[in-house]
Parts: C-alpha cells; structure tokens; sequence
C-alpha cells in the first residue's frame, strides 16, 4: 500500500489515462506498471476526486446490449425482458389536471400596513414579485384571530378534511439554556 502522497508525476499520469477513458482498476494498473508502484483502485478513485476528476463514461458490454445506428438499444433475444422495470405509469405520461387554489369570497381592501387598525384583518396580498408592495385585507377581524372569518377558515390549519376542528391547543413557556 502507497501513503497518502502521490508525486505529481502519478497525478499526470492519473490525469492521462483518465482522459483516454481508462477505468479506475486499469488507471490504477498502468500507473502500478509504469512507475513500480501498487495503488489500488479505492486508492485512484479517491485520487481522482481529489483531483476533481469526473467518472469515467461506462461502457456497456456489446454481448449484453447492440448499439443501433440509430441509437437506440435492443435487448438480446436470449434474455426475457424483466416483469418489473422502474417505468412510470402512463397516466404519469398525461397532462396533469390544473390545480383548484382556494379561495375566499371576500373582496380584499388592499390596505397598507401603516393603514391597519386594531381589528383589520392582517392576510396578505402580493410581495410574490421582486419591489412588489404588500397589501393586507383589511375587513374587520375575528376576535381571537388575525384574520376575517373567511381568511381564518382559510388559514386554519387544525381543520380536518371532514370539516371537524382538533381540540385547544395548550402552549408552553420552556426557558432557552
């Protein structure tokens, strides 16, 4: 086994056989060969990514797979073709449905912040754009909430998908360390 230094003549010569395609075993045997030395193939790779080196391009085995001259591949008549590819299902392949937003039906003040009154509703509108003011809804709020009845339903989140509520929900002062 090498130590962790390689002489920049070794890197060249990584750099080298890296440019031709070698793989990382090969690389490692030609350097071994060239220079008397036993790096191992854990021992190129790592050097190659020290190096910033990308993975060689894998080339695939002409008994296994024919190029086409089209580019395309066919699988060898001699091998079934496996049951359970990764393929997506074709409904995967078709446009997906545009997606419903929720709203409410309340027509917004588009008030300022500096505008805001104690019991404004504080749901915002805009700010989506770069140098894009934010507006606020400014209907008069729900007690106990920051926003109108039809933003605080909204906004709700301990609302279920069966329209029930989750019970309180109990807060707790925990000193910082």
């Amino acid at each position: 086994m090498e130590p962790g230094h390689w002489p920049s003549e070794h890197s060249d010569a990584l750099c080298e056989y890296f440019v031709k395609g070698l793989s990382y075993a090969e690389i490692g045997k030609e350097i071994n060969l060239r220079f008397g030395t036993s790096y191992t193939r854990s021992a190129v790779i790592g050097r190659a990514k020290r190096l910033a080196l990308a993975a060689p391009a894998r080339v695939t085995s002409p008994s296994i797979v024919s190029s086409l001259p089209d580019g395309a591949c066919e699988i060898s008549p001699s091998r079934p073709v496996p049951p359970c590819l990764n393929l997506p299902p074709k409904s995967a392949m078709q446009p997906a449905a545009p997606v419903r937003l929720r709203c409410v039906g309340v027509q917004p003040r588009l008030i300022s912040l500096v505008e805001l009154a104690p019991d404004d509703c504080r749901y915002p509108y805009g700010g989506d754009k770069d140098g894009e003011a934010i507006a606020f809804c400014g209907h008069r709020r729900k007690s106990g909430s920051s926003y109108c009845p039809p933003h605080a339903r909204l906004t709700d989140a301990s609302r279920t998908a069966s329209g029930r509520t989750a019970g309180p929900v109990v807060l707790r002062l925990v000193s910082a360390a």
